[in-house]
């Protein structure tokens, strides 16, 4: 992939190029490859339509790391949409990596802690400086905590067609700016808008655990909890293979059996309703029923056997 710009690399004490980062791009350490301490890199700014940018070229240098400690002391005020232009890059942030190749993109969340690996092999990036108020504002919190730009969208290349556009003109033109920014808004709903499915299952998956001792709770309480129909809750559930009775029913024999398990002497009659009842099961010819259709025992054989 062609690169955006050309990156200059110049040999420099790791203090002088880590203060650049810092008066640039915020409270960051630079961590270099080789022993002397010496890295080969620049860092420069430039106006790009609505945003200021940074361009950071790296070479023999290990990682650069944003820690919690640095945030304290200097508070994010941006959201750095890093472009790999030239190199590879091995972002963390929050508990997940992401590997950045030429053309890549993500949007980092500057107010949690972040590393960027490069393994001493020669790098090029460009960030974009989006005011963090700003993009909450008009986004929401679906920005905030690193967002990954998938190469497989359409709007991916309309965001790197108009970034291009803007590092190619002579003036600001904020047009160009908010054209960005509407690209990225459209970005992220289309994000949320995936998301939806996954958010409603896992607050039913939430639900039932949360209420599978009480046997008045079933599909229909459920749906009802979650304001939707119990036909789209039942579509939701489609992607686990099985239905939310279902799911509440296997949840309530595990309960039963974990407890049945747990006791050192056979369990009489009476202890095996108990349990039963205490797993939220209201019919005992029921409850043994289908704890045989899927343990293959009966309740009292797997008391016995613990």
């Amino acid at each position: 992939m062609q690169s955006l710009l050309t990156p200059v690399h110049t040999s420099v004490p790791v203090e002088v190029l880590e203060a650049e980062i810092r008066r640039i791009c915020g409270a960051f350490t630079l961590e270099p490859t080789l022993p002397s301490g010496i890295v080969a890199g620049d860092v420069a700014t430039r106006r790009m339509g609505l945003f200021e940018t940074a361009i950071v070229a790296l070479d023999d240098s290990d990682h650069v790391e944003r820690s919690v400690k640095a945030i304290r002391r200097d508070p994010g005020e941006h959201f750095f949409l890093l472009i790999q232009d030239a190199g590879h890059c091995r972002v963390e942030q929050n508990g997940r990596i992401t590997d950045l190749d030429p053309g890549d993109m993500l949007l980092v969340d500057s107010v949690r802690p972040s590393r960027f690996s490069y393994g001493g092999v020669r790098s090029s990036q460009v960030s974009i400086h989006l005011p963090r108020d700003e993009m909450v504002h008009r986004f929401g919190n679906s920005c905030a905590g690193g967002v990954s730009i998938s190469r497989s969208d359409p709007l991916w290349l309309a965001m790197r067609a108009v970034v291009t556009k803007m590092l190619d003109s002579s003036a600001s033109q904020p047009q160009l700016g908010e054209a960005f920014l509407c690209l990225m808004g459209a970005y992220l709903q289309s994000l949320r808008t995936a998301a939806a499915p996954e958010t409603l299952l896992s607050r039913a998956l939430a639900l039932i655990d949360r209420h599978r001792a009480d046997p008045a709770f079933g599909p229909r309480e459920l749906a009802t909890r979650l304001n939707v129909s119990e036909r789209m809750l039942q579509r939701h559930f489609q992607v686990l293979g099985e239905t939310p009775g279902h799911r509440l029913l296997n949840r309530r024999l595990e309960i039963a059996h974990d407890r049945l398990s747990a006791r050192k002497a056979e369990v009489a009659g009476d202890g095996i309703a108990a349990i039963a009842y205490d797993a939220g099961f209201n019919d005992l010819s029921y409850f043994y029923r289908e704890f045989r259709k899927k343990y293959g025992v009966t309740p009292g054989a797997v008391a016995r056997c613990h």
